[in-house]
């Protein structure tokens, strides 16, 4: 694993603070405490119904915490999703979003709107000022679609892209409302070994150049390889954060969400050779410290129970 490289404002970028979630009787997330900081990517995992994605959805905006508070750079984020997304804070869905009749260059200028200035009236008479717009976030998004390995592909209809690239387009979209937190919700659910590696590669990328990262996934080799700190919720409370050491280790998270030790687990042998030969290059372990709107989401209920 590389070092981390911290570009712009250092410090806290997330902070999460007793975020509670209630449906009714049913409490899905139940005073967690989260923080995320600059240069950082975080793992967020635990059993199917834990809460993680309701969790990513308070963050968000799609769901008011009734309890607690969501906090961007220091500043309270506002309930709504796309002022949200303005503030610096994107994200992609467990299930891909997509438009399926838009070409992968559209579906990437969507993620552009919160950073265009123009108006209503601007677009409708296509003035000066808009064309100049419309000309920087097709530049921005060309960029973006170089940088996912998608520029072959641009004038491709979304529906017709291969699966592991319509996940590569999700990441683009969001990239192109310029982040400085990308949440991740199973970035590698349904992927062969070579697209999970491939899209390893790419979050490493994206925390090269500046984004902090946040994610979610049941591939514990990806986790462990991949990020600085893992947090580990259960019924909807966070269990035990720490370093991949630390989470490995620890006897409530092997019985809650494996069952076996880790050591024991499928693939984890293979996770402690790729993590030696990240070292060997000049990498390192991560240690104690490591220092479009999207179309339609769902009604506020929690998606198949509290994931």
């Amino acid at each position: 694993m590389t070092t981390p490289t911290t570009i712009g404002t250092a410090g806290t970028v997330l902070e999460a603070a007793g975020v509670t979630m209630r449906f009714g009787g049913l409490t899905a997330v139940r005073g967690v405490d989260l923080t995320v900081r600059s240069g950082e990517i975080v793992g967020l995992i635990g059993p199917n119904g834990a809460g993680k994605t309701t969790f990513f959805n308070c963050l968000t905006g799609l769901y008011v915490p009734t309890e607690g508070t969501v906090s961007y750079r220091g500043t309270r984020l506002s309930r709504k999703p796309h002022l949200v997304t303005k503030a610096g804070i994107a994200r992609t869905f467990q299930n891909i979003r997509l438009f399926a009749n838009m070409t992968v260059l559209e579906n990437t200028l969507v993620g552009r709107h919160t950073r265009t200035k123009e108006g209503l009236w601007s677009a409708l008479l296509r003035g000066p000022g808009f064309r100049k717009a419309e000309r920087s976030s097709e530049e921005r998004a060309l960029e973006l679609l170089e940088f996912t390995g998608l520029a072959a592909k641009r004038d491709h209809l979304a529906r017709n892209l291969p699966y592991g690239e319509q996940r590569k387009l999700e990441i683009a979209r969001a990239l192109a409302s310029d982040p400085g937190l990308l949440l991740l919700d199973e970035p590698t659910a349904g992927m062969n070994p070579q697209e999970t590696r491939a899209t390893q590669d790419l979050v490493l990328a994206i925390r090269d150049q500046g984004t902090a990262v946040l994610v979610i996934e049941h591939d514990m080799r990806f986790i462990f390889n991949l990020c600085d700190r893992v947090a580990v919720l259960v019924q909807g409370e966070k269990l035990v954060e720490g370093t991949s050491e630390v989470v490995q280790a620890d006897e409530r998270v092997i019985a809650a969400y494996l069952g076996t030790p880790f050591e024991d687990a499928p693939g984890a042998e293979e996770a402690a050779e790729v993590r030696a030969a990240e070292e060997a290059r000049g990498g390192a372990a991560p240690g104690p410290e490591g220092s479009p709107p999207d179309a339609a989401p769902g009604p506020a209920t929690p998606e198949g129970g509290a994931r």
